[in-house]
């Protein structure tokens, strides 16, 4: 067996199993290289090699961490919660709570969706928002299966199919600039045609999670949440100003400076200098902040030291090599192989962003031959890219749902946000990313 699917393979095997995804990317990048014929040695230094690519992003993550926490201090998620809770208290009949739930649903949408963009800060709100609704969320029994779903459509979505944001970096400076690297004639290219039909592929998936799979009702203990969630955090106009002040100036920062890690400082010593963090409370709220988000950090520093061993394997190239071999002159069958490739791939390394220089080296070329126009490419390539961003065990679209919906205990990584995202996402993203390199 080819050595990249076995690690992967192996890795989502231990994440299934319940164990900690960390472990289980060190154990499948070992197996791996140790079955490609590298020596222990040399597995454990390309994986040491990996680590630093990912340290940036894990550092990101820990200063929007304690920037989130310092908006929670400021009582923004709380009143938003407390409005929902008041909804909720006036409900008189089943169709009122319905409308409540979709509105909660909406709400967590375009949150997520203006994360991407508007402002970019990613899975940073997920912590902050998220935790003061699941008192509301169980008393209106809402699938927190189905939050994850609505959740990682929106740290997706706009990404493959809006060029703004974290989308312009995706779409053009990576995407694109790959394939014309590997020589595409991508000068006058709408990338959001060539996206449109992979992009209807997640909406598809939203509405079946939300009007099918998940539209019922699932039972959660209310006092684990109370315990856990439901603590008193004052709150005033002046506090709710300056949360949004603030926000708006690390917004401004991170756009000046092209960092989110400033962006965030900024924003985190503005709640310093107007009172709303006490001096004192500071350090020990700066702490708290950054063990939020310290696990996804950790997790994808280990998800780049997994990507660095595949590499150095040089069984990606192999792996595209005996598809190829597979094809023969079919169009077709080399669209779903090409895409099925790149969701195992991408399914390892947990990066859409990390997963598009790798295979547009290989499927540009491969593409060319067989005579798909540039934009089929470009929808090709970029849809390999997104393919397993949902249902990845290292993803941050999976580990950030999961950081807010866990936070009292009742909700599994792997079963509650992995499986269901992997369902309702890769499996349209396929039928949808096939179809758009056939018809464009």
């Amino acid at each position: 067996m080819n050595a990249v699917v076995a690690a992967v393979l192996i890795m989502l095997v231990l994440s299934l199993c319940r164990i900690h995804v960390v472990v289980a990317l060190i154990i499948g990048a070992v197996s791996g290289g140790l079955l490609a014929g590298l020596s222990l040695e040399d597995t454990i230094n390309a994986f040491n090699a990996g680590l630093g690519g990912g340290a940036t992003v894990a550092l990101s993550y820990a200063t929007l961490g304690a920037f989130a926490v310092a908006i929670g201090k400021s009582g923004l998620a709380h009143a938003l919660a407390d409005k929902a809770l008041a909804l909720v208290g006036r409900q008189n009949d089943g169709q009122a709570a319905t409308g409540i739930r979709y509105l909660i649903i909406g709400l967590l949408l375009a949150i997520a969706v203006s994360s991407q963009n508007v402002l970019p800060i990613h899975i940073a709100f997920i912590p902050l928002v998220v935790p003061p609704l699941l008192y509301v969320m169980a008393r209106l029994k809402l699938d927190r299966r189905l939050v994850a779903c609505v959740l990682a459509f929106g740290l997706i979505t706009p990404y493959m199919f809006l060029p703004i944001g974290f989308g312009g970096i995706y779409l053009k400076e990576i995407l694109l600039a790959n394939v014309a690297d590997n020589g595409v004639d991508a000068t006058d290219l709408n990338v959001m045609t060539a996206m449109a039909l992979p992009a209807l592929g997640m909406l598809v998936g939203l509405l079946i999670a939300v009007f099918f799979s998940y539209r019922g009702e699932r039972a959660y203990d209310l006092e684990v949440i109370a315990h856990t969630e439901r603590v008193d955090v004052r709150y005033s106009p002046k506090t709710l100003v300056m949360a949004l002040i603030a926000i708006a100036v690390a917004f401004v920062v991170q756009l000046w400076l092209d960092s989110m890690i400033l962006g965030a400082l900024a924003g985190f010593v503005l709640f310093n200098l107007s009172g709303v963090v006490k001096w004192k409370e500071a350090d020990d709220l700066f702490t708290e902040g950054m063990k939020m988000l310290a696990m996804i950090g950790f997790i994808m520093i280990a998800a780049n030291g997994f990507a660095e061993v595949m590499r150095q394997t040089g069984e990606i190239a192999t792996l595209v090599e005996s598809s190829v071999a597979a094809i023969g002159d079919s169009k077709g069958l080399a669209a779903l192989l090409m895409l099925a490739v790149g969701l195992l791939i991408t399914m390892g390394i947990g990066s859409s962003f990390s997963t598009i220089p790798i295979i547009a080296a290989l499927y540009v070329p491969l593409a060319l031959q067989l005579g798909f126009s540039p934009m089929a490419i470009v929808a090709l390539v970029g849809t390999a890219g997104a393919l397993g961003d949902a249902g990845s065990p290292a993803s941050d679209s999976t580990l950030g749902p999961t950081a807010g919906l866990n936070a009292d205990g009742q909700h599994n990584h792997i079963w509650d946000t992995v499986v269901p995202t992997f369902l309702h996402y890769n499996l349209p993203l396929l039928a949808f990313g096939w179809l758009a390199a056939m018809v464009l």
